[in-house]
Parts: structure tokens; sequence; C-alpha cells
């Protein structure tokens, strides 16, 4: 890639920096989105183990661009995101990968298409962990933290996408009972 078109894109993901999540981290200030990307990728290479038949370093890639359009946009919680919120996210992502160079731009735009089609192991595997890694962040932040609404949010949220696999899906109640515990909750109180 020239020189000139790496820095400027490397310049606009920057903000990815800068940008705050609504999570919280365990020294209580709020998470960055190159934060949250950057934990993501590491789970999914911690994953490689488990997935043995997945293409682990796809996954990695996935993780990585995942929320390039909030370098434009910046995050809303999933919780607030409506429809129009998602469209003008993923303009602002198109307009990125449409400033790369081929092979890159073809090669992230492929690799978007197989996220949100969300058909292939790959796919489905990073986007239980995404939800699993917000999920893992409310556990680790304080729970003054976490809003009324978060309290449900901690057991419901992820849920379908982890039930791709039986892995998955026991990671899925692990990180629920993490929550159960830190909220002070009982499977009485919540269910």
């Amino acid at each position: 890639m020239e020189d000139r078109a790496l820095l400027e894109f490397l310049g606009k993901a920057e903000k990815l920096k800068c940008n705050t999540r609504h999570s919280w981290t365990s020294s209580g200030r709020h998470e960055s989105v190159a934060e949250h990307s950057w934990r993501l990728a590491l789970m999914a290479y911690l994953m490689k183990d488990a997935f043995p038949d997945t293409d682990i370093d796809k996954v990695i890639r996935m993780c990585l661009i995942h929320d390039l359009g909030e370098a434009v946009t910046g995050d809303i919680p999933a919780f607030e995101k409506t429809r129009q919120d998602e469209e003008t996210e993923n303009d602002a992502v198109q307009g990125l990968f449409a400033s790369l160079p081929e092979p890159y731009c073809g090669e992230i735009r492929a690799l978007w298409a197989e996220m949100e089609e969300r058909k292939t192991p790959e796919a489905k595997l990073y986007k239980a962990l995404d939800k699993l890694e917000a999920l893992i962040q409310h556990n680790e932040a304080d729970l003054a933290t976490w809003l009324p609404l978060e309290y449900d949010l901690q057991m419901t949220y992820g849920t379908k996408e982890c039930a791709f696999c039986a892995y998955m899906d026991h990671l899925r109640e692990t990180v629920r009972e993490d929550s159960r515990r830190k909220a002070g909750m009982t499977e009485t109180t919540q269910e």
C-alpha cells in the first residue's frame, strides 16, 4: 500500500481510540472502541483450540474491523441503536473501505459482507464473541455503572448469538453466572 493511503486510513481509524463506549473499565473510566476491538481480537485468538476447523485468523480480522464505522459515527449502545443508526454506521464503514486501495478494499468489503450475513462459522463466532466481550466488560466494571436495564441485558444479551454451538452456549452461561454473582442475583430472582 502506498505510504500516504496507509497513513490516511490509519488516521481515520485512530478515532476508535478517542471514541468511547457505554462500557466502563475496571479502573473506572469509559472504555474506548479500540480497546473493545483489541480484546475481542484477543478472545478470538484464544478460541483456536476450541474451534480447530474455523479460520481463526479470519475471525481476528473480523474483530479488528467490526466497529470501524464508529470511527466516524461514534458508539451507540446496542440498547439505543436504531435501524437508521445501523444504516448510518454501514455507510460510514463503506466510505472508510472505499478509501483503501485494492486489494484491501475488495478484501475488507468481502469480509464485511460475510460478517453481515453471519452464515459461516467464522462470522458466527465473531458475532458471539462481540456480544460476550461487552458482557464480560460489564462484569468487570463497578456495579454502580450498570443502568437498571442492564441487569436484564446481562442475562439475555448474546444468548441467541452463542446458541450456534455447545461451547459458546456454555461460555455464555458462565458469563451469566458471573453477572448474577456480581449483581447479587439468585436464579429465582431473575427467572
